[in-house]
């Protein structure tokens, strides 16, 4: 499938996502599942140790140093064979790195998204609604939010750029898996600390593979690679 098509589905796939999920009870029917009612609390305190620092603080640490790693090598170590072979794809995944991250915390900014914390369902403040939605006149005066989409998992989900790098399918299917799992995984751990419904991570999934996407045809692009087909 070349960069083009591959784009085309993935912006179609993120509309249905965003709309099928504005539309449903999905989320809250997820979200129920981790959510104990009774003892009114998530599966997970959010400050509970060691699990804050393996899931939030110390995976945010090790994909800022390895961002940081890629890029030294790609500026100190431009002259050698491994850099000039992994060069295009190095600058794909350190521009990713950057991209997605930024891009999902813009969006939060101006979405005004309630985490499922803030829900009044869930024992906070704000109406469950859809990302096209207003609040109620009602709910008016509540202070700005900024829940959605994921961006902690967007950190994770940025090193879907990993499939660019390598060169075998082996690797470049073994680098999908990887980033999908740390995706999920920061992902997974907001859900279960009430920060995040299903859907804030799904979008962020898609959004991620969408930015990374245009990220290679630019990349491709401007070193004048064969910028239609996927590796």
């Amino acid at each position: 499938m070349t960069l083009g098509r591959q784009m085309i589905l993935t912006a179609v796939l993120l509309m249905l996502v965003v709309y099928l999920f504005g539309v449903t009870d999905i989320d809250l029917w997820v979200q129920d599942l981790l959510y104990d009612t009774q003892a009114h609390q998530w599966i997970l305190d959010r400050n509970l140790q060691p699990y804050r620092w393996i899931f939030y603080d110390g995976i945010k640490v090790v994909l800022i140093l390895f961002a940081l790693l890629m890029l030294l090598a790609l500026l100190f170590g431009g002259k050698t064979a491994l850099v000039q072979k992994y060069r295009s794809g190095m600058l794909i995944v350190i521009l990713s790195a950057l991209i997605v991250p930024t891009t999902a915390s813009s969006l939060k900014k101006v979405t005004n998204m309630p985490c499922p914390k803030h829900s009044i369902r869930y024992g906070g403040s704000y109406p469950h609604t859809a990302v096209w939605e207003r609040y109620p006149k009602t709910f008016g005066t509540l202070s700005h939010t900024q829940c959605w989409p994921a961006g902690h998992a967007s950190g994770g989900f940025a090193l879907l750029s990993l499939f660019f790098l390598f060169k075998g399918r082996r690797n470049r299917r073994r680098a999908l898996y990887f980033a999908l799992g740390m995706g999920w995984l920061m992902g997974g751990y907001k859900m279960l600390i009430g920060d995040h419904y299903l859907s804030h991570t799904l979008v962020t999934m898609l959004l991620s593979w969408l930015l990374i996407l245009l990220v290679a045809k630019s990349v491709r692009t401007l070193s004048r690679e064969d910028r239609s087909a996927l590796p």
